[in-house]
């Protein structure tokens, strides 16, 4: 077995889509109607990994957008240039809580993205 996707809520596929293929440079794998919703898949380049773009329609759902960690940050993704890609979400409209920091592991630092998900920015030490 392996974990291939999760599940993201987001206020709008549009949104979604703009923010990670647009802003941050993931692929739009799949976008297939299905009635009033639609199947949105997107990817970090070169990875098989997705995150499914699920719009939120209830008030519960709603009010779950960015809540999903519940206020943790739950969302880790790793870089090889922290300073370029923190300038690119930073462009794209995520909004870094802290600067970043050195740790064991490497540098990392929490940012969120539009939608309010609590993220981990690595670069991984070699």
């Amino acid at each position: 077995m392996r974990l291939a996707a999760i599940s993201l809520l987001v206020p709008d596929y549009d949104a979604g889509i703009a923010f990670f293929c647009q802003g941050l440079g993931f692929t739009l794998a799949q976008d297939i109607p299905q009635g009033p919703k639609r199947w949105v898949t997107v990817s970090p380049p070169s990875q098989d990994f997705r995150l499914i773009l699920a719009r939120a329609d209830t008030p519960a759902q709603r009010a779950a957008i960015g809540q999903q960690g519940g206020g943790r940050v739950w969302l880790f993704l790793h870089s090889d240039d922290f300073a370029a890609d923190a300038a690119k979400i930073t462009a794209a409209g995520g909004t870094f809580e802290e600067p970043p920091r050195h740790e064991p592991y490497g540098i990392v630092a929490v940012w969120r993205d539009p939608f309010g998900n609590r993220w981990d920015l690595i670069q991984p030490n070699s």
